[in-house]
């Protein structure tokens, strides 16, 4: 097994990234955390900050030579950078969708495609993508975000089978709710914030039981450790649910009949 020694994180700058960059460098690997900003949280002289936008094709195939240049090899990869947006599909403007896809989705796989030749050189090399439950757990109101991590676990899974046999794994890491900036962050739609949306209400209460979950989640290092334990692994899993709890519920959606589930769901968020 080729051990892993240097890394490219994108969304490093905070959050799930950043934790997963410190963790990372504590086990000895060399680890470039890439931003649009270019700039840490918390800065660390194990973890080296990369300016890199993933919506910029030539920007990210740059920050990918700068690396190989500087380290002569890259290992992996893990593609960490997202948004999310809240909103009723009723009334999502194009352009709102198209923004959350471009950056969750496009971006995702601009920087896979940036690290592929490399990968493909060494014989070897581990792209993990960093996912969400909401892949396969729907809620309502952050359709567009469920939609677009459901597309990257499937791309994910569609590239481990084109890459077998070149030396090159991908894994998909699910993480329920974590504790980050991410709630602060979340781009509400114009539709979102009308007062005379027929949503209004069932919003209101939708978002306050999201915002209680999210901010009461786990650690985002406990999504590093999962990241970490991935890349000392022999063969990394095709897909990983952190949390016990959190893997019992994926279990059961895969189980339970669709209309059983989203009829909970709906209880539970509405």
């Amino acid at each position: 097994m080729e051990e892993v020694k240097v890394v490219l994180i994108t969304g490093g700058s905070s959050g799930i990234g950043a934790a997963t960059a410190r963790l990372l460098a504590a086990h000895g690997m060399k680890v470039y955390a890439a931003s649009r900003r270019g700039t840490l949280q918390t800065p660390t002289p194990d973890v080296i900050p990369l300016s890199m936008d993933v919506n910029d094709s030539e920007a990210t195939r740059l920050a990918v030579a700068h690396i190989l240049q500087a380290e002569g090899r890259l290992d992996a990869v893990v593609v960490n950078a997202g948004i999310g947006i809240y909103g009723p599909i009723e009334g999502t403007l194009e352009e709102e969708a198209r923004n959350q896809f471009e950056t969750n989705y496009f971006g995702a796989i601009k920087t896979i495609q940036a690290c592929l030749p490399a990968f493909r050189s060494q014989g070897h090399g581990r792209i993990i993508t960093v996912c969400s439950v909401m892949s396969v757990l729907q809620l309502p109101f952050q359709g567009f975000y469920s939609s677009v991590k459901a597309a990257l676990l499937s791309l994910s899974q569609s590239l481990s089978m084109e890459l077998k046999g070149s030396g090159i794994q991908c894994s998909a890491i699910l993480p329920g709710d974590v504790a980050t900036g991410f709630t602060g962050a979340r781009k509400f739609t114009a539709a979102s914030k009308d007062p005379a949306s027929p949503y209004k209400e069932q919003m209101e209460r939708n978002l306050k039981k999201i915002e209680h979950d999210e901010l009461g989640g786990m650690s985002p290092e406990v999504i590093g450790r999962a990241i970490l334990k991935q890349l000392q692994r022999r063969h990394m899993a095709v897909r990983v649910i952190p949390r016990l709890d959190y893997k019992l519920v994926g279990m059961l959606v895969r189980f339970l009949p669709a209309k059983t589930v989203l009829s909970a769901l709906s209880r539970l968020y509405n």
